[in-house]
């Protein structure tokens, strides 16, 4: 009889991952997108998926899965096989925000997810309709103080970043307002456009196009100052001294996907990210590629979750 030598055993799994990560990708890589096409959590994923495609010689399979401010997404991409081939591209928010935001999820987003790195970076617009009233951030809070509860405005869905970006305004600004969730931006920018909401708070870089072709009005973006690609518009600021919202979309994996193909896929994604064109896609959209290293990126969203701990239970945005 033939004993396997117990020892051996780690040895012989690591040299495996090595040998299964040299040749990775073998085959399509999916990445789980948590919210409807045209949003800036989509572009974001295929300005790299089309740039991954041409470093890999493999198809990128891009997968909306909306709904649930993202938690859907989350949820297919936690229990997806972890070998590499399916990723997950979240906004801040569905990995920080919704655990405090939502009584009950499917998935920890702590344990379920392995950092790979943050991605891009960004404000978010405030945007209304052309034939919207308010002209400005101080006619809006004028409005909405004049008739409270009449003014209404969109998010991507409870949680994101686009709603707690609304919420942040709407508490600075202290004005009472109705919250109408969608599955994403692409829907929420849509119906803005047909004029079905008042105003609405997309990320700059979903927002921009629809801004420069004027379907739609920005009366601020949320960085401390001006956004350069649109430098007519005011900082919200200018009118809520201190008040700033970014907004970020970062590559995670399921836990236990294998070090070595962790390893390959932040290398690769960050030298796309060094690109030229990359940096010059992402700054016509107002955007900022980060690339961090997958410990800073953990430890980014482990204090940020913490801060929106705090603001959700403070501002009892809780949902019951």
């Amino acid at each position: 009889m033939r004993y396997t030598k117990w020892y051996l055993l780690p040895a012989a799994l690591l040299l495996a991952a090595a040998v299964q990560a040299q040749g990775y990708p073998t085959k399509p890589v999916r990445i789980i997108v948590p919210f409807a096409p045209g949003g800036a959590t989509d572009i974001v994923t295929r300005i790299v998926a089309r740039h991954l495609t041409d470093v890999w010689k493999q198809s990128i399979v891009v997968d909306n899965r909306a709904g649930a401010g993202g938690n859907i997404g989350a949820d297919l991409a936690a229990k997806a096989t972890p070998d590499g081939y399916t990723l997950f591209m979240p906004s801040g928010s569905v990995v920080t925000a919704n655990q405090h935001m939502y009584a009950k999820l499917s998935f920890n987003a702590a344990k379920d997810f392995v950092a790979i790195t943050n991605v891009a970076s960004g404000p978010q617009a405030l945007v209304v309709n052309p034939s919207f009233p308010a002209k400005s951030i101080k006619e809006l809070i004028a409005m909405a103080k004049a008739k409270p509860g009449t003014v209404n405005f969109g998010s991507a869905g409870f949680g994101t970043q686009t709603h707690l970006a609304a919420e942040n305004f709407v508490y600075t600004a202290g004005i009472n307002v109705i919250h109408v969730p969608y599955k994403g931006e692409g829907p929420a920018l849509i119906d803005l456009v047909a004029g079905q909401i008042n105003f609405l708070t997309p990320n700059l870089s979903a927002a921009i196009g629809f801004v420069k072709t004027g379907k739609l009005r920005a009366l601020g973006v949320t960085s401390k100052q001006r956004a350069p690609q649109v430098p007519d518009v005011p900082a919200v600021a200018e009118t809520l001294p201190g008040f700033e919202n970014l907004g970020w979309f970062g590559l995670v994996a399921p836990a236990g996907t294998p070090k070595a193909v962790l390893a390959k896929v932040h290398a690769d994604v960050v030298r796309i990210l060094q690109s030229a064109d990359v940096k010059k896609r992402f700054d016509d959209i107002g955007m900022v590629p980060v690339g961090n290293t997958p410990a800073a990126f953990t430890k980014a969203m482990r204090e940020e979750s913490a801060r929106w701990a705090k603001v959700i239970e403070q501002r009892k945005l809780k949902l019951k």
